[in-house]
């Protein structure tokens, strides 16, 4: 009776960690991740912060787990950038404006897609009409749009953020 017990035990624990793993993997974009994601992708018209693609380290106290970012502008939020390639201090920015850092590891390789995107009225905009997300490069949604930034405004909302961005407080 007892190796039977153990028996039943030992298959509930075995289904158990197979579910476990299976609800744990991370989901496909599809939907207004997939689409920013498709967006991230295309590099053409971009500008980069500072008119440079190095890396920079991650800003101290960030909550993303890799090393180093690049962060690019599209051709509408980038008129919002200074001569020098910088962001205008009290600037924001137009419909449409899209935001992209490139998370990258050790050796530079992109591991995720983070994006701000300016679209009022959208559903999956916030309050001020961004839509956040973070795609892994190989297109799995880390943090999804539908969360309307809620992983990511307590830190973008810090002093010295210019329409929630950071670059010119950390990389001055």
């Amino acid at each position: 009776m007892q190796s039977k017990l153990r028996t039943i035990i030992y298959l509930f624990f075995c289904m158990a960690c197979v579910l476990l793993i299976h609800s744990c993997k991370k989901k496909p974009a599809t939907g207004t991740d997939r689409q920013l994601y498709k967006m991230a992708k295309d590099t053409t018209g971009f500008i980069w912060y500072k008119f440079s693609d190095t890396l920079l380290p991650k800003s101290p106290g960030s909550a993303h787990k890799l090393p180093f970012i690049k962060t690019r502008f599209n051709s509408i939020a980038a008129s919002r950038l200074t001569v020098y390639g910088k962001v205008r201090k009290g600037a924001s920015f137009d419909e449409g404006s899209l935001i992209v850092k490139e998370m990258c590891d050790k050796n530079g390789a992109i591991k995720v897609y983070t994006m701000l995107y300016k679209k009022t009225g959208a559903t999956d905009a916030d309050e001020n009409g961004w839509i956040w997300n973070a795609v892994s490069a190989d297109g799995n949604v880390e943090i999804s749009a539908a969360k309307k930034g809620k992983d990511c405004i307590s830190c973008h909302q810090q002093e010295d953020n210019i329409d929630n961005i950071l670059m010119n407080k950390y990389f001055p």
